[in-house]
This record gives C-alpha cells, sequence and structure tokens, in this order.
C-alpha cells in the first residue's frame, strides 16, 4: 500500500514540473517548484545515559515543494510543501505497552530491537539559489523546519526466549514532531540534515530520568524539477 501510494506519488509530480519547465521561456518570472526524495542515516540523539547508540537507521521520505518568489531574480524565495516519510529505528530501549501505559527500560536483555514510523510531512523552508528560468544546474541553500505528523508507530523485540514481542501505536509516542533542516548543494545532488526539536516520546522516564530522546538524521536529497 506504501509502495503504491509513493509510486502514484512521483508519477503525478512528475508529470506536473515536466510542464513547468517546458513552459518557461527566456525573461519569465518563474518558480523552483520540486518533487524532492530524501535518503537518510538516522540517529536517536539526547538518549539517557544507560542506553547506547542506535545501530544502523535510515530514513527515506518524498515529496512537493512549492515555491514563492522574493525578489525579481528569483534567488531568494520561501516555499512550503507536503510529502511522506519513513524511518527504521534499530535501537537499545526496551519498549513495552501495559494496560495502556507505555514502560520503558534498558534492552540490554533482548534482541532485533527495532521501531518505524510513517509520517506526514510538512516542510517550510526559506531558500536561496544561483538558478534562473532556463538555468537548471545550480547552487543552493536552503534551510526551515519540518513539522511531522506520526500516522504510524512500531515496535518489535525478541525477548530473552527469542519470541517476537511487537507493538503498534504505544500510547507515549508524539505524534506532532519538528526539526531544523538544512539541505546545501549543486544540481539534484544535495546533503541534507535534520535536528529534531523535541521527544519523541511525551511524558516518558527511565529510571527517574527524563527520556528526551530526539532524531538525527544526515545524507542525500534530491530535487527534481
Amino acid at each position: 500500500m506504501v509502495e503504491k501510494l509513493i509510486l502514484s506519488c512521483f508519477i503525478f509530480y512528475a508529470s506536473v514540473l515536466c510542464a513547468q519547465r517546458d513552459a518557461l521561456e527566456i525573461g519569465d518570472r518563474y518558480a523552483e517548484d520540486q518533487l524532492y526524495v530524501s535518503i537518510s542515516y538516522a540517529q536517536l540523539n539526547k538518549q539517557p545515559g544507560i542506553i547506547g547508540k542506535s545501530n544502523f537507521s535510515y530514513s527515506f521520505s518524498t515529496g512537493f515543494m512549492k515555491d514563492i518568489i522574493l525578489n525579481r531574480q528569483g534567488t531568494f524565495a520561501i516555499a512550503g510543501g507536503a510529502g511522506l516519510g519513513y524511518s527504521l529505528f534499530s535501537h537499545q530501549l526496551k519498549v513495552d505497552e501495559v494496560n495502556g501505559a507505555t514502560v520503558f527500560e534498558n534492552g540490554d536483555l533482548i534482541s532485533d530491537n527495532v521501531f518505524s514510523t510513517f509520517n506526514l510531512e510538512v516542510p517550510i523552508e526559506l531558500r536561496w539559489r544561483t538558478s534562473t528560468a532556463n538555468k537548471y544546474s545550480f547552487w543552493r541553500v536552503y534551510t526551515g523546519i519540518k513539522f511531522l505528523y506520526n500516522l504510524n508507530n512500531s515496535f518489535r523485540y525478541l525477548d530473552a526466549n527469542k519470541v517476537e514481542v511487537a507493538y503498534k501505536n504505544v500510547s507515549a509516542f508524539e505524534n506532532l514532531q519538528y526539526g531544523l533542516t538544512l539541505s546545501a548543494g549543486y544540481d539534484e545532488f544535495n546533503i541534507n540534515f535534520f535536528y529534531g526539536l523535541n521527544p519523541i516520546f511525551k511524558n516518558a522516564n527511565i529510571n527517574g530520568e527524563v527520556l528526551g530522546t530526539r532524531i538525527l538524521q544526515f545524507g542525500l536529497i534530491f530535487y527534481l524539477l
């Protein structure tokens, strides 16, 4: 289902963007309306002292951005958009849902401990670039904030007896998250950074220590005109 939805987004937005590019002529006022695709290495930041770093984790997202030009040359703009994102974390925090409450413990005695999230993304950016209406290869620096609304989260691990334990949509998960974004590069090849500003769990603690886990992502983002 998720794969079909993402494929449909690709086809629709690609057709819109191709039509936009073909219509531009020299001297046109233009906007960099774009389809974006990103793939990132992900980590859980600000974990409690008794919890180690997460293992290899990754994130993928795709969506569409709408440009609003701020100057005649088109080098400065603001942009807003919408998209979908998926993340998979391999971590060392044991998460259980007991009688409608989320319980956190050290995950030293369990294995294959992962959780995944599927989010609606709403990025807002301030943009600088060296493009023109007919120059498609250019330098860019985009920075801003991205809001994430969780549509689904899933936690799974194998206990000491190798029995799978799984939970969906745990009660302590913070559905609305947000963070700072930065992307910079040339043409379609750009580095991308996301720094979560609020914890992914609400009113959570472990052994009396506040659980302030946040998301940190860095990788590549591709803007397709």
